[in-house]
């Protein structure tokens, strides 16, 4: 019995070792990298241009007072930048 432990212990160990590009690109992905400070600030950019369009077409739908007052300070902030 302890031998057929220890060899499924080693082939676990051997699955493992195969795999671990797979294993460490699917649980510890590489945070994505801003290689220069224009990078960085066209990225924050795109974001904050996509949470202005998710708030501006929430608010399309019904109206302005379809926003929560937290969104409504949110598209206020971010209309400041």
């Amino acid at each position: 019995m302890s031998e057929l432990l220890i060899l499924g212990f080693v082939i676990v160990i051997a699955v493992l070792f195969f795999n671990r590009e797979w294993i460490k690109n699917r649980f510890f992905p590489e945070p994505q990298k801003n290689y220069t400070i224009d990078d960085q600030f066209n990225s924050d950019k795109r974001e904050r241009e996509k949470e202005i369009d998710r708030l501006l077409s929430k608010m399309g739908k019904n109206g302005v007072n379809d926003l929560s007052e937290k969104d409504r300070k949110r598209l206020d902030e971010l209309s400041k930048m």
